[in-house]
């Protein structure tokens, strides 16, 4: 039986010290937590009307005025609370504090006396309350507001949202359930917020209530298809008949393909992974393993993104990767990180390890601006102005971050993701701790003390400071990303073989460890050059690049025009520098020997083979394209 076995690790014992991961969360908490609170009060020019704040006050009947936004608009506040949360346990911010207190003040005056908790029924179609679970994801806010109150309880010891949460978990369960009204949302995430708050208050019925709608979901396949028949009106008009979309089209244990809207699924996923863990139920662990092999091995891009449709931003087929058409959401690669690290906690094995860290470094920093002011919710491997975000099929795919959205659900769950990071960077059970990301911090045990200096991501390096807390063996297992082959391991001066100590890609080092023991780990950072599956057609022929956790890159203002026309070389002889100016001072950009092809002529189609030439191609990584200006970019690049 596959159970978990991990012990409880506060974020606040946990203090990020690392020269990539301190830079991006300090431009979260100092740049990006205040922008987005601005923006959530409306007190930015130019961008999306949010409003999100003043429907909570609405209704709370603290100010006059109808509702505006998204059904869900909810859900941003929620997730910026929860980001809040966690900043504070980064940098201490009173002010910051004291301005999260009162929005949470008002989120209670909003509340209804019976402890529902959403603005858009409440203000605007008080009526329509829990009729349309399909579409009006009253469900899916209240998760998120679960997330955050059990994350700011966490973060500050104040309970007040956590009560206030806990009042319309409440509320929920008297109306949902066995020998109750039957229902599943129709955007999966309050399972995630039930699991949350009972593992936070040790409440069962939380537990339980998260288990009902993960298992009533699928029994009926028409639930949403007769709920519609039963309101007689829409929301957003999405067909209740489209079962694989929400995937209520089987029983959790029956899925064993990643199908339809991808945010849900990997939402889903997570909740179903957390359950299986904590109830020790081998069966749905079986199907979280069947659904991550599916997923990972064949609808997954190289860089962590999902979802390979704008068509109901979905999954598709197998192998179905098209490289410009592409949706791969923000919040989509989020939430395959919350479901890596289920599996995590579940089976410390390195294939969950390795996508975590490949999501972390490419698909979600990806969706911010260097400058924190400007978000992708879409994130291509391909784009060409005039095309891009302009053509039909197309239109989804842009060049630039816009400031924000209408539909804002991928900025504020980048916030709460960044600040938390150090929730993804350990475990610890009765004999082991582990070590998932090469992250420079300091982390206190129960067992033990640990300091990690990291050199990481931009070169091999990494050494772990060991101080015992007591007298008897423990296992520090650190994982290796599957990429290196080759790592010297010296423990306290003395080398360690890496081959005999690895157990499903961790190093698992088991000894009576002293007051200032050290671990070093060093590798070499080559330049990978990376192939598909040939049965992914649009990469057939090409070849990315990939150093360290970092897949690359190439954009036109480093290549010129027309990136279709050039060729990697097949002893491409790469090379790597260090930017020195600009937005991308710092980074590891690389320079690779390649080919330029010229048209023979200005005709649309001749009979003459175009000419080439020799060139070099420049590669930066792809978490930090679109930041100088409009032009083309591409991961996949022809190979000769």
């Amino acid at each position: 039986m596959k159970t978990k076995q991990n012990k409880n690790i506060s974020l606040k014992n946990i203090k990020i010290q690392d020269d990539f991961w301190s830079r991006m969360q300090e431009l979260i908490i100092d740049t990006v937590i205040p922008y987005q609170e601005k923006i959530l009060n409306d007190q930015i020019p130019g961008v999306e009307k949010s409003h999100a704040v003043a429907n909570f006050k609405i209704a709370a009947g603290m100010e006059e005025g109808e509702f505006y936004g998204m059904v869900f608009q909810d859900s941003d506040v929620a997730k910026w609370l929860e980001g809040v949360a966690y900043s504070l346990t980064v940098k201490p911010d009173s002010e910051l504090e004291k301005r999260a207190d009162a929005v949470i003040d008002i989120i209670e005056k909003a509340q209804q006396p019976d402890g529902y908790l959403n603005t858009y029924f409440t203000v605007k179609e008080p009526e329509h309350r829990w009729q349309n679970l399909q579409e009006c994801h009253e469900l899916y806010c209240a998760g998120h507001m679960m997330e955050a109150a059990a994350a700011y309880y966490d973060a500050t010891g104040k309970d007040k949202l956590l009560r206030i949460m806990e009042k319309m978990a409440d509320h929920i369960d008297r109306r949902f359930g066995p020998e109750k009204e039957t229902g599943i949302p129709g955007h999966q995430e309050v399972e995630i917020g039930l699991m949350r708050l009972y593992h936070t208050t040790g409440e069962d019925r939380y537990r339980k209530l998260a288990e009902y709608f993960l298992n009533e979901r699928g029994k009926n396949p028409d639930f949403f298809w007769e709920e519609s028949k039963k309101r007689g009106w829409t929301h957003f008009g999405i067909d209740p008949k489209d079962t694989m979309y929400n995937q209520s089209y089987a029983t959790v244990y029956e899925q064993k393909e990643a199908v339809g809207h991808s945010v849900r699924a990997v939402y889903m996923y997570t909740a179903m992974a957390d359950l299986a863990g904590t109830s020790g139920d081998d069966k749905l662990y079986k199907a979280c393993c069947d659904l991550w092999d599916n997923m990972t091995e064949k609808r997954m891009y190289l860089t962590g993104g999902i979802g390979s449709t704008g068509e109901l931003e979905a999954f598709t087929k197998d192998y179905d990767l098209p490289n410009d058409m592409v949706y791969a959401e923000t919040c989509a690669s989020i939430g395959l990180i919350f479901f890596a690290k289920q599996m995590l906690e579940i089976e410390a094995d390195g294939r969950y390890a390795d996508v975590m860290e490949r999501a972390f470094y490419n698909s979600t920093i990806s969706g911010m601006q260097a400058d924190g002011k400007r978000f992708f919710y879409v994130n291509p491997l391909e784009v060409n102005p005039g095309i891009s975000g302009e053509v039909p099929g197309y239109k989804h795919v842009l060049t630039q971050r816009p400031g924000w959205y209408a539909c804002a659900c991928c900025p504020p769950n980048l916030v709460r993701l960044v600040t938390s990071i150090g929730r993804y960077a350990w475990d610890e059970t009765e004999d082991t701790i582990y070590s998932h990301l090469f992250l420079g911090q300091t982390a206190a045990f129960e067992k033990a003390e640990i300091r990690v200096e990291s050199a990481y991501p931009w070169e091999g390096s990494v050494r772990y400071h060991i101080n015992s807390l007591q007298d008897k063996e423990f296992t520090l297992a650190i994982h290796i990303p599957s990429y290196v082959n080759e790592a010297s391991v010296m423990v306290n001066g003395k080398k360690c073989g890496l081959a005999e100590n690895m157990k499903k890609g961790y190093l698992c080092l088991t000894e009576k460890w002293g007051a200032d023991d050290v671990v070093e780990i060093t590798f070499d950072m080559k330049v990978r050059k990376v192939y598909a599956n040939q049965e992914v057609r649009e990469d057939a022929g090409c070849a990315a690049l990939m150093r360290g956790p970092f897949v690359y890159c190439f954009e036109g203002v480093d290549n010129g025009p027309m990136l279709q026309s050039l060729r990697i070389a097949e002893d491409m002889c790469a090379e790597t520098y260090t930017e020195q100016t600009g937005v991308l001072k710092g980074t590891t950009c690389i320079r690779v020997k390649g080919y330029r092809y010229k048209n023979s002529g200005r005709s649309l189609y001749t009979e003459e083979k175009p000419t080439r030439e020799d060139t070099y191609l420049t590669a930066v990584p792809y978490y930090i394209w679109g930041n100088r200006g409009e032009n083309q970019m591409r991961v996949w690049m022809l190979e000769e």
